[in-house]
């Protein structure tokens, strides 16, 4: 293995955090721009596909990733990836119709789930870990950084003279500016393949499993109803794929996804850890913003501003535990302390009234930026730490795959849990406000007209901020009390990862390839 200097390793991270950049806002951007789309290619009824179909393909093929960069080597991999997104960004730049676009940003969440596990692999082989930790948080940052200022870009694109279609190409130079500094800097040995085979069986089976549980999420609720045969038809697809890959994993040669990993209890606890923060992280990342525009009335712009006191939460702990567990080799305090700053973050944001300080708002999600900024990175060092290079690669993309995938379920739980929340309060403000009126006109007075609030809380922000007074007013505190149950969800989460983390054994990090 060559020894990198310190100038080398800094060259090769740029180009890693540039994939990085580029694959977390190819995620976070497309939310802000969908309404604008729909409005041009038509097609409301597939909205949910242009945004689920990419973050399917990434969580579905993010394990496979890792696998292949042993056949085929980090270098070659990593740039398949690129090569992959860009050619499917401009795809979805171009896009004519809604079909083109959904095919696009599949095979664009292909390459993304490579670059979003490859990075932290090629870290890997390329620093040793008692001094990974100096470098993995930089790479941390920028993964929450960008996922945090893509609506705000995404909005500022759509609004301008740019256009929607910018919110794809813009990634494309960042992508290609990153596969020539990895094509320039990164030389790593060919490792040998000797009888290597593809687990084809296991292959299948992962990435089929991954994608019925991501429909369920993705579409439940949207496309069909929770209670009805294509969500029990495809639980039903999920369970017996997962059997099918745990046997096919058990008898293959060279599994994906090694079972001996799950035996290693570093492992189980980082992945059970990474799916908490996986939940915690997208979930306040989504559904912030609608208490901030909504709640609190705020423009898209001014509510991307508003996240960032998470984004320098993040940045400050991810750079620092970094840089503090390198020069220590010590670890398992971060993410505990992270874990009790997530806990204690969503507990703040579950005090938020409609009146509530912009202060108060920024401190909740302050605590929440520094917990996971503490935690989500020293995660993969501690898997990496404990793996054996044979299974570095396999162990790094398990572990993305399992964050990932608590993302999604993440949005889809706290989805759910708002807008159960706001049609039962939504429900209980008209009947109040129907009793109100028939009291009126017992009483012989003619009351005004109630507008339909439960069509209106479902419509922009715009429209909520345009609604009565009192139809304004009680739509706002329906969405507040309903972001209340929100974030008070965000609170055993906090709890199942604390208690996972408080479990890891302390093992120093160790020097040397």
């Amino acid at each position: 293995m060559p020894r990198y200097t310190r100038r080398q390793i800094i060259e090769v991270l740029i180009g890693l955090m540039l994939a990085v950049l580029t694959s977390m806002l190819t995620n976070s951007i497309v939310g802000t721009a969908l309404p604008t789309i729909v409005g041009e290619l038509g097609g409301q009824d597939r909205l949910a596909w242009v945004a689920s179909s990419a973050l399917l393909t990434m969580t579905a093929t993010t394990p496979i990733w890792g696998k292949l960069s042993d056949l085929w080597g980090r270098k070659l991999t990593f740039q398949i990836s690129l090569v992959i997104f860009i050619v499917s960004s401009v795809a979805a730049g171009f896009a004519q119709d809604m079909t083109w676009l959904i095919v696009a940003r599949l095979f664009q969440g292909i390459g993304t789930g490579g670059l979003a596990s490859l990075p932290q692999i090629i870290l890997g082989d390329v620093v040793e870990p008692r001094e990974r930790g100096r470098y993995s948080g930089f790479i941390g940052a920028v993964f929450g950084v960008s996922t945090v200022a893509g609506p705000l870009l995404g909005g500022f694109l759509v609004d301008s003279p740019l256009g929607w279609r910018w919110c794809f190409f813009i990634t494309v130079p960042l992508a290609v500016v990153a596969f020539v500094v990895i094509q320039r800097l990164l030389h790593l040995p060919v490792r040998p393949r000797g009888d290597t085979r593809i687990d084809w069986w296991g292959a299948t089976c992962i990435v089929g499993a991954a994608s019925a549980v991501m429909l369920v999420l993705s579409l439940g609720g949207k496309s069909f109803a929770w209670h009805s045969a294509p969500t029990y038809a495809l639980i039903a697809a999920a369970v017996a794929l997962t059997i099918g890959a745990v046997v096919a994993e058990r008898r293959a040669h060279d599994p994906i996804l090694p079972p001996r990993l799950f035996r290693d209890r570093t492992f189980v606890l980082a992945s059970i850890g990474s799916m908490a923060i996986g939940m915690g992280m997208f979930g306040v990342m989504i559904y912030f913003p609608q208490y901030l525009q909504i709640v609190k009335g705020m423009t898209p712009t001014a509510s991307g501003l508003m996240t960032l006191p998470l984004v320098v939460g993040l940045l400050a702990a991810s750079i620092s535990s970094g840089i503090v567990v390198s020069r220590t080799g010590r670890w398992k305090a971060y993410p505990v302390v992270g874990m009790v700053l997530v806990g204690a973050g969503f507990y703040v944001l579950t005090l938020l009234k409609v009146d509530s300080s912009l202060v108060l708002v920024g401190f909740g999600v302050g605590l929440i930026g520094l917990g996971i900024g503490l935690t989500m990175q020293i995660l993969i060092l501690a898997t990496q730490n404990a793996l054996d290079r044979a299974d570095l690669a396999a162990g790094t993309s398990a572990v993305t795959f399992f964050r990932n995938l608590g993302g999604a379920i993440g949005v889809s739980a706290f989805g759910a849990v708002m807008t159960n929340r706001l049609h039962d309060e939504l429900a209980e403000l008209a009947a109040k406000a129907e009793q109100a009126q028939a009291a009126a006109r017992a009483a012989g007075q003619q009351p005004p007209p109630m507008p339909d609030i439960s069509e209106s809380a479902l419509g922009s922000p715009a429209i909520i901020q345009s609604l009565p007074p009192a139809a304004h007013d009680a739509v706002i505190t329906a969405f507040n009390s309903a972001m209340h149950t929100v974030f008070l969800l965000g609170l055993p989460i906090a709890v199942v990862g604390f208690v996972t983390v408080l479990f890891f054994r302390q093992v120093p990090l160790r020097s040397g390839h």
